[in-house]
């Protein structure tokens, strides 16, 4: 292949950091997302896509930085080796192209369905982690981001209408859905 070298990244938070994906791996252009992989309607996914071209490859560190199922993961490899984009995930030292072999295709698949078992097993643990700390009373849920006293500032603010929400959510360092939380609650924060 003679094209550009795209290279696309995904964490599933905003607190969550990229820098370790495709360290060392020569890119063009690169594609980052901070959203969950439950599914493919991921805005930086969707440019990266439209972006390729026939001849270029698709860098990718892992295929569960790709798609969390197995049926996301073909989807989107099919999709773009149809095209005659290659796909290269680099920690599974794999490259995927239009002239792929069964065996290739069978690889994908059972590299796909191992990670999508790894993390529903994952998911299976943390569960049930939580559900035992609720019962022996050790689990709390997430810290409060605010003070009570920024929660009554906040709620204030928000209630006058001088301020935007967006523009108080990031004065204080949440997100729009947490401030609705907070102005919902009545001005007690939810804890959970």
């Amino acid at each position: 292949m003679t094209g550009q070298r795209i290279g696309y990244k995904r964490v599933s938070t905003v607190d969550q950091n990229t820098a370790r994906q495709l360290d060392g791996v020569a890119v063009g252009k690169v594609f980052e997302d901070k959203a969950s992989g439950k599914n493919t309607a991921r805005p930086q996914l969707q440019a990266a896509l439209e972006f390729c071209r026939e001849g270029d490859t698709l860098v990718v560190h892992s295929m569960d930085r790709l798609a969390r199922n197995l049926t996301d993961l073909r989807l989107l490899v099919n999709e773009l080796t149809a095209r005659g984009v290659a796909v290269e995930f680099v920690k599974e030292h794999l490259t995927f192209t239009r002239e792929d072999s069964p065996m290739s295709n069978l690889l994908l698949s059972m590299l796909g369905a191992v990670a999508e078992f790894e993390r529903a097993l994952i998911l299976e643990r943390q569960r049930e982690g939580i559900a035992l700390a609720k019962k022996e009373g050790k689990y709390k849920g997430r810290k409060r981001t605010l003070t009570t006293a920024q929660v009554t500032d906040l709620c204030t603010r928000a209630a006058l209408g001088d301020d935007s929400k967006t523009a108080l959510a990031e004065e204080f360092g949440i997100s729009r859905e947490t401030l609705y939380q907070y102005i919902k609650a009545g001005n007690a924060p939810r804890t959970a």
